[in-house]
């Protein structure tokens, strides 16, 4: 595995940078422009500083990344401010990514639990501003794989280089990036056929009464929380608000009222995993948004190693390699704080 390197800031972070776009830049987009402007900067953060409203041209905030210039102007750019480095769930440092392959078409990684896939951006916002903070203010994968890597190809929109598929910030495991363009269309097209197989492992509350399961529910948005999402009501799927969502589980091991399951989805939706154990009557464990209704139905001791996350962990991955055309399969063993745990219930169950 490469040494680990550290991520060096970007310079002038936080501060307004002001341009006089002259006539060799004419035709051109003001993303790729700002790119010459501002040595030490990538596209795809660039990308995200024009979407959230933080550049004037003549004085007039824009908003799109592919403006062309079709004379002089004035620029001004108010970069955000400095980021905050990447922690992950026990308050260490991530300076460089886990590598478990490599090559000319692809990486894959072992994600940690506390790293977010891309840089959140969820509208328009001042990058002055609280909201803007939030939404540069944490490195991540694509802050990483680019620092390591250089340019990545975005196909998964503006401000996520490299990115094919997304693990949540708080989950674990095995994730596959791009590195071409050529790349990231196969590998995105795979997700799409669901050719792509990922197992997840989950520590949940209960004992199943089953070895294995196939839950077939459809997923919305919940309406009190846009950012959320439940398994769709009638009037949901009637007013085509629904999108199909399929995993199967099986139960790997019994540990008294807890048990460890498999995971496997076949579709490929926001929170999918844990919206459907949520629903199966086997929330996971540590989840602080789909979590047991009422109290807690098992009560841990005091002295449970229990990690301050949902217990989720992206086991496995396997696709054909984007040139060669071969199944390669990818597996992350489990992290320190979830083994931990396991082996605490092992010996008490």
């Amino acid at each position: 595995m490469t040494p680990p390197q550290e991520v060096p800031p970007p310079p002038d972070e936080g501060a307004v940078r002001r341009f006089e776009v002259g006539p060799e830049h004419l035709g051109r987009r003001l993303d790729h422009v700002l790119v010459d402007l501002l040595p030490g900067w990538s596209r795809s953060r660039l990308q995200a500083v024009i979407r959230a409203g933080g550049v004037d041209v003549d004085g007039r905030t824009v908003h799109k990344a592919n403006l062309l210039f079709e004379g002089p102007a004035r620029v001004a750019v108010r970069l955000p401010a400095p980021r905050t480095e990447a922690l992950d769930v026990t308050g260490a440092p991530i300076r460089a990514l886990p590598v478990l392959h490599e090559d000319d078409a692809l990486i894959v990684i072992d994600k940690p639990a506390g790293l977010a896939s891309h840089p959140k951006f969820s509208g328009p916002v001042d990058p002055g501003t609280a909201d803007g903070a939030a939404a540069f203010g944490g490195i991540s994968v694509s802050d990483l794989a680019e620092a390591r890597y250089g340019a990545l190809p975005v196909g998964q929109g503006e401000g996520r280089p490299g990115i094919v598929h997304r693990l949540d910030r708080l989950t674990s495991g095995v994730m596959v990036l791009a590195r071409t363009e050529a790349a990231m269309e196969a590998l995105v097209a795979q997700f799409r056929r669901r050719t792509v197989e990922k197992t997840y492992l989950a520590l949940v509350y209960g004992a199943p009464r089953f070895d294995s399961l196939w839950i077939d529910a459809p997923l919305a948005a919940n309406p009190r929380s846009p950012d959320r999402q439940r398994v769709a009501t009638r009037d949901q799927q009637d007013a085509g608000q629904a999108r199909e969502a399929e995993t199967f589980i099986e139960v790997r091991e019994r540990l008294g009222a807890l048990s460890l399951l498999a995971c496997q989805p076949r579709t490929g939706r926001t929170h999918q995993i844990r919206v459907h154990l949520q629903h199966a009557g086997l929330p996971i464990l540590g989840d602080r948004i789909y979590h047991p209704r009422g109290a807690p139905p098992v009560i841990l001791p005091e002295d449970a190693p229990v990690p301050p996350r949902q217990c989720l962990h992206a086991a496995a991955l396997a696709f054909d390699h984007p040139l060669t055309g071969a199944r390669l399969r990818f597996e992350a063993p489990l992290p320190e704080d979830l083994r931990i745990l396991l082996e605490y219930l092992r010996a008490r169950a």
